[in-house]
């Protein structure tokens, strides 16, 4: 099969498959939750074997000529391949936790087509090389988000499903204003032609304001952590593998890869990203829902995915390119953690816990892995991302910025060694949880363990964003001189 093919095949599989979910339903239950699972592994397989030939210096790229200028453009280039092997592998491992976890909820048909599609938005993100294209796919993943984060339906439920819809489009129509201006002011969305162009700091800030408001950074960040009543799945799949990611990807992508910006743009995101790692740290240590420590525990660190990549040199970027590598892993393994937990306790107040670690010592090893990995301790593959971070920022940033992200780096390890210690090692409450089941254990398990591989083999994946920096010249084209 040659790597056009694939890469329509790792865009169209799950978008098109995603409709075809509820037919699939109409055969049997469980044909329904094959098919998913097989959408799920097919999108990674296809993102994965893009990986060797990329390396090899390959392209692969696919279009559909449409008037203006909106021509729908499919590019696989190393970076979006990194991006879209990481986000398939985690939504698959989720489509198979999912299996056993949504199995005695309402609506699963509608999860699954919606689980599916967000994937493919993702994909199609990704892999768009138009400007037009990535805010239309990055619309579809608002949709899939939506009905997902209301999938209980309660009143509650839907009012926070609306609030994560009415944010993230208010930062996209800011996002979409920003393209324009670019559109008229160089005549082409075409993100090939726009590589090393100047672009006008009110487009800059616009664009960024939808970044951010996808990445639930300060001032928008507040729609994650509410996004928790939806199951943990999930959650894992806004904060670890998709929705959260495509704001430090397009940030990546368009002022990384792409367009040149002044240096105060770079220095501004670095200060934003310091003060959200700080206050989402700050609530992460006072909060008693499992879920929400968590989901702040995401927003603190995407600050410091930003901070690698606003850094504005090799360093910074690789280290950041590790931590969205590593964060995915790790922050996918403590959501279906907190699932297991959460649906075997019925409750997700720390506080009603304890001791957990004698009836769930499985789901505690996995957490624990996953955790260490979150504070950087070595071996764990966290370490190595953190490292590089505050390298890159070192040479570029200023000191308030440092001081605020150390800061932040040790209340990580406060608030993970709390929540740890109150679920599994404090005082028995007397819930008596029994273990999830196999298939949801198996899946935190293997998270946890890819997590320390990916610490311990660091060579090989740093090897691979080392090439991945090179070929995109970061450091020499990434901000103005």
């Amino acid at each position: 099969m040659d790597l056009v093919t694939i890469l329509k095949a790792a865009v169209a599989v799950p978008v098109i498959g995603s409709l075809l979910v509820p037919l699939a339903a109409k055969i049997s239950v469980k044909a329904r939750n094959a098919y998913a699972v097989a959408l799920g592994l097919a999108t990674f397989a296809a993102a994965a074997s893009l990986l060797p030939h990329m390396m090899a210096g390959a392209t692969a790229t696919y279009s559909l000529s449409f008037p203006l200028g909106f021509d729908f453009v499919l590019s696989a280039d190393l970076l979006s391949v990194f991006m879209a092997a990481i986000s398939s592998f985690v939504s698959a491992v989720i489509l198979i936790y999912s299996v056993d976890y949504i199995s005695h909820y309402d609506n699963q048909t509608e999860y699954y087509t919606m689980v599916v599609l967000f994937l493919g938005s993702m994909m199609g993100l990704v892999f768009s090389a138009n400007l037009l294209w990535m805010y239309v796919f990055w619309e579809l993943t608002g949709f899939a988000s939506w009905r997902l984060v209301g999938f209980f339906r309660s009143d509650r439920d839907v009012a926070k499903a609306n609030k994560t819809i009415l944010v993230t489009v208010f930062g996209a129509l800011c996002m979409l204003v920003g393209i324009l201006m670019v559109y008229f002011d160089k005549g082409t969305m075409d993100l090939r032609l726009l590589r090393g162009e100047p672009i006008a700091m009110g487009a800059a800030v616009l664009i960024l304001a939808g970044i951010l408001a996808k990445s639930a950074t300060l001032p928008f960040s507040t729609w994650l952590p509410d996004a928790g009543v939806a199951p943990s799945t999930v959650t894992s799949l806004l904060h670890a593998a998709v929705l959260v990611k495509i704001g430090v990807y397009a940030y990546a992508r368009l002022f990384g890869a792409t367009f040149l910006v002044d240096p105060a743009f770079s220095q501004g995101v670095m200060l934003i990203a310091g003060l959200s790692a700080l206050v989402s740290a700050g609530a992460a240590l006072v909060e008693k829902d499992i879920k929400r420590i968590i989901a702040y525990s995401t927003v603190s660190q995407l600050g410091f995915i930003f901070l690698g990549l606003a850094s504005g040199n090799k360093a910074g970027f690789t280290g950041a390119l590790l931590y969205i590598l590593m964060h995915s892993v790790a922050k996918g393994g403590l959501f279906l953690c907190a699932g297991i937990v959460e649906q075997n306790t019925h409750t997700k107040d720390i506080t009603r816990m304890g001791g957990l670690i004698r009836t769930m010592p499985l789901t505690a090893v996995a957490f624990a892995l996953c955790s260490l990995s979150v504070m950087g301790i070595p071996p764990f593959g966290g370490f190595f991302s953190k490292f590089l971070v505050f390298k890159g920022a070192a040479q570029n940033g200023g000191l308030l910025v440092i001081l605020m992200f150390l800061a932040g780096a040790v209340m990580t390890l406060l608030y993970l060694i709390r929540l740890f210690y109150l679920v599994f090692l404090g005082e028995d409450k007397e819930t008596n949880p029994a273990e999830g089941s196999s298939v949801m254990v198996a899946s935190v398990l293997a998270l946890a363990l890819i997590g320390l591989a990916l610490g311990a083999f660091i060579y090989y994946p740093s090897v691979y964003i080392d090439t991945l920096t090179t070929q995109l010249g970061i450091g020499l084209t990434d901000t103005l001189q």
